[in-house]
């Protein structure tokens, strides 16, 4: 079992930038893939940033350029930077972790609220 806590969400003007921490209950070294999602209201939840332990990072097209995402493995966390923040990005964020062997297993944050006012 993996609990994750989020944090750094806020009211942020356009333009500004947040960065947000997801702090994990045990070491994340091992664990396959740590992403980064959101959710608007009504709309579907959606993966803005993920990283494989070992990899390179990969981001949704609507924020490549803005948004880095990064693990740091002695801190048990997983962070994402977000500049350049426009009113659109104003959503839910989730933190995820996800192990795929020998099944799949998810682990999911409360979230944090992120409000880009223009």
């Amino acid at each position: 079992q993996v609990q994750l806590v989020e944090s750094g969400g806020g009211l942020v003007q356009a333009g500004g930038s947040l960065r947000l921490s997801c702090t994990a209950s045990r070491s994340i070294a091992s664990i396959t893939t740590m992403a980064w999602y959101r959710q608007a209201p009504g709309k579907q939840r959606e993966l803005v940033a993920i990283v494989a332990a070992g990899g390179g990072p990969n981001y949704a097209d609507s924020v490549k350029g803005r948004f880095t995402i990064s693990r740091d493995n002695a801190e048990n966390t997983v962070y994402l930077q977000m500049n350049s923040l426009k009113p659109e990005d104003t959503a839910v964020y989730y933190c995820n972790a996800a192990q795929y062997s020998p099944f799949v297993r998810n682990y999911w944050g409360q979230g944090t609220q992120v409000t880009v006012s223009s």
